[in-house]
């Protein structure tokens, strides 16, 4: 599926960084930074344009072939991991900032996932999160098919036991990020750090 759709000349989301990484970024310490499924490459080649090591892995080579192309045009360099999450591993207190924009997975991948990063994240490291709620599927502007693909605050507060939240919210807000996420759209945003 990912493949198909990051084949076209088009960026799927845009070239654009997601919204909330911008308004947040400033927060975020200069460093190793680890962006988990993300696709082609935007997030991860504005976080180098701000000085960030960066890995972006994605189980879409499609996409991360795309994302290599954009750091290019951009003057920067990332690196890439073709992965399933499923099978990646977070390397252990390796990491400065840990980047999940819109990375829906089944609640049991996703706990192992959230569960590694917390467990990636050095003393002092930031986990940034956005992702559609299930209040989503009213709007129909994006994102998975089924509410158990979305998260809460909720849920996603004992996923990340071990963060310290400096921001926590379930908002609508509109987002205009390429032709998938576009319009009036449900999120839950997180920014946690590790003690």
């Amino acid at each position: 599926m990912w493949d198909e759709r990051y084949s076209g000349d088009d960026f799927a989301y845009g070239t654009q960084p997601n919204d909330f990484l911008v308004a947040t970024a400033n927060a975020l310490p200069v460093g190793r930074a680890l962006c988990l499924a993300e696709g082609e490459g935007r997030n991860a080649v504005w976080l180098a344009r701000r000085g960030f090591d960066v890995t972006a892995v994605d189980m879409s080579q499609v996409g991360l072939d795309k994302a290599r192309k954009l750091a290019e045009r951009q003057g920067v360099d990332i690196r890439t991991i073709r992965a399933d999450l499923a099978d990646f591993v977070i390397e252990p207190e390796g990491w400065d900032v840990i980047i999940s924009i819109f990375c829906h997975l089944p609640p049991p991948l996703r706990r192992v996932v959230h569960r590694r990063s917390v467990g990636g994240l050095k003393g002092g490291g930031f986990f940034l999160l956005e992702g559609f709620t299930p209040s989503q599927l009213d709007l129909g502007t994006g994102g998975p098919p089924s509410a158990e693909l979305m998260m809460d605050l909720e849920t996603l507060r004992g996923e990340l036991a071990g963060l310290d939240f400096i921001h926590q919210q379930e908002l609508e807000r509109a987002i205009h990020e390429g032709e998938f996420h576009n319009g009036r759209s449900a999120v839950v945003q997180v920014v946690g750090v590790k003690s």
